[in-house]
This record gives C-alpha cells, structure tokens and sequence, in this order.
C-alpha cells in the first residue's frame, strides 16, 4: 500500500497576504481620491452651468410676465404664484433658489443690460457673479 505524503509548500500558497491585500487597497484609495478630486470638479462646473441656464429660464418668465401684464414682476415671487386665475409663470418655489441654496438677485430695472431686460444673478462660493447679462459683455 502506497501513503501519499501531503506536499506541504503547496498549500501554503492558496491565499493572498496581509500585506498583498494592502497594496491593492492602497493602490484603490489612491486612484478613488484622484477621481474625486476630478467629479467633485465637474460637479462645481455643472451647478455654474445650472445657475446660467436658470437666470436665462428667470429672465424668459420675466418677459412672458411684461407681455402679459405690462411691466416686469416687482419680485421674484410673483413669477411662482399664480396670477388673476391663471398659471405661475415658473413651476416651482425651488426654480428661484440657485444651486447653493441661496435666492437669485433680482432688479427689474435691468441696469447691467442697460434697461433693456432685469438683472437675475447670483454668486457662486468661489466669488465669482453668474447673471443674465454675461453673454451680453463677451
């Protein structure tokens, strides 16, 4: 009768180290917070793109509210609550916060487009003025 004797070194290889494991972790830590810094980026960059385009959607319900009644809105409240019977001009109380959860600058005399429409704007953490009348100065 033959005995198998059990080959040791080979069992002693089935798994990963402690420190095998640590290297890949390491490894994974390292190229996670280098794709935050990049996401958390464009992040910033879309809520700037976001509060453009809802100046320009402020703006816009603006001009329907002079066509309609005359004059611009004296604040932007007027533009989210129905007026005499009819639908408010923007859908939501929310279209009139910008993305840092603070409320949009509105002047209806419009004296950064020179009169010509109202100012609708606000500021990004940063520093920097987003407004209705960029595109005009560029």
């Amino acid at each position: 009768m033959m005995i198998r004797r059990h080959d040791r070194r080979r069992n002693d290889r089935l798994g990963f180290t402690l420190m095998e494991v640590l290297v890949v972790v390491a490894i994974l830590v390292i190229l996670a917070g280098t794709a935050g810094v990049f996401v958390f980026r464009y992040i910033e960059d879309a809520k700037v793109d976001r509060a453009k385009s809802d100046c320009k959607t402020i703006e816009n319900a603006c001009t329907a509210y002079k066509l309609k009644y005359g004059d611009f809105p004296e604040n932007l409240n007027e533009l989210i609550q129905p007026q005499q019977g009819g639908k408010p001009f923007l859908d939501s109380p929310d279209a009139i916060i910008d993305p840092w959860g603070n409320p949009y600058v509105y002047n209806p005399q419009g004296a950064n487009s020179n009169g010509l429409k109202p100012d609708v704007s606000c500021t990004s953490p940063d520093g920097e003025q987003i407004g209705n009348w960029m595109a005009l100065r560029k």
